[in-house]
Parts: structure tokens; sequence; C-alpha cells
């Protein structure tokens, strides 16, 4: 399976998946990030969709056809969210739904969204975890793949509770990406080889 893995920060997850052998054919950023030098690192060529506006004016739609022109161009099958900062609409879902993945750090369906980790910790929760999902148009949802719990320690902040929902995450997510493509796709139906275990 051809992968292509969209990023627009440091490229971490990018680096786990490469070093155990994820099969990435391209990288796409919708800015400049460190994912590319990562990607330069790991010899997988990248591409610029330059996302060049983030106010009102950002034509989402118009941007979400040239991110699905690009992986048709690539000849992908499957695409790898991996901290993408730009929520795609409707055009690379009509291309790709169903081969879309991505990962978010809580147990959903709690706490969708950009502070997942803020929100857990100020609803006092004492565990929380990552999940692997197939993406779809609403934000965080989407059949879930896999799913680990993270216990929240009574020091916590913010910071030291992502950092360990992402190492889990970096295992987590690359162990389920490299099922799908030995699998030939997605598998929603049954077993989902969820994780439910404390990290």
């Amino acid at each position: 399976m051809r992968v292509t893995v969209l990023a627009s920060g440091s490229g971490t997850i990018l680096n786990a998946m490469c070093a155990r052998g994820v099969p990435v054919t391209l990288v796409i950023v919708d800015r400049p990030c460190g994912a590319t030098a990562v990607a330069d690192a790991n010899g997988v060529p990248w591409q610029l969709v330059e996302r060049t506006t983030y106010g009102t004016d950002f034509d989402r739609v118009g941007y979400s056809t040239d991110v699905a022109t690009a992986l048709t161009e690539a000849d992908t099958d499957l695409v790898v969210m991996a901290g993408f900062g730009t929520i795609l609409a409707t055009p690379v879902f009509d291309a790709f739904g169903g081969r879309i993945l991505n990962t978010h750090p809580a147990l959903l369906p709690a706490f969708k969204g950009w502070h997942a980790v803020d929100e857990a910790l100020a609803a006092g929760v004492k565990v929380t975890g990552c999940t692997v999902h197939v993406a779809t148009e609403s934000v965080d949802d989407g059949p879930i793949l896999a799913q680990q719990a993270v216990d929240v320690l009574p020091d916590d902040t913010v910071d030291t509770l992502h950092e360990r929902i992402k190492e889990v995450e970096r295992r987590l997510y690359v162990d389920t990406v490299l099922d799908v493509v030995a699998n030939g796709g997605v598998r929603t139906g049954g077993d989902s080889g969820s994780e439910t275990n404390d990290d």
C-alpha cells in the first residue's frame, strides 16, 4: 500500500512510522514545519500544499480539493493524518472516504476537539488516553480502530499528561497503521483490536 502522511508539526509520528517500516511514499504539509526535515532524513518525498490564510476568508473546500488532487496524483492508498492542523472538507472524503486515519489524545467519544488534554484535566477524570480512528467530515468522529487508556496522575499538568499520551500514541498509531497495511485496508467490522489496558 502507498501511504501518504499529512503533517503540520515536528514530525515525531512520521519518524516513528518510518522507523518501523510503514510504507510512506509521500508527506504533505500545509505549512513549513519540522516534518519536512524528518521526511528528508528518511528519504521520503514531501509536498507543500500551503494554507495561505487562517482567517474567515479561508476557502476550505478549495484547499481540500488541492489536497485531494495531490493525494490522487500520488496514487495514495491510505491517508494518515499526523498532527495535520487543517480540518479538511468534502472533496478529500469523497475521494478517500474510509481510507483516512487519525489519532486523538483522548478516549473518544470523550473530549473531542483541539483541547482534549486540557479538558480532561479540567474535568478531573482519572483516566484518559489515545484513540486511533477512521476520519470523517465530522471532527474526531468515525469508526474507532484502537484505544489505550492513560492514567491521569495527581500532579499532572497539560504538558506532562500530553507527553505520556504521545508516547502511547506513537506506538498505538503505528501498530494500527501497520495492521491496516497488512490487511490491505481498513476493517471496522467485528473485533477492532482495541486496547484498553493502562499504559
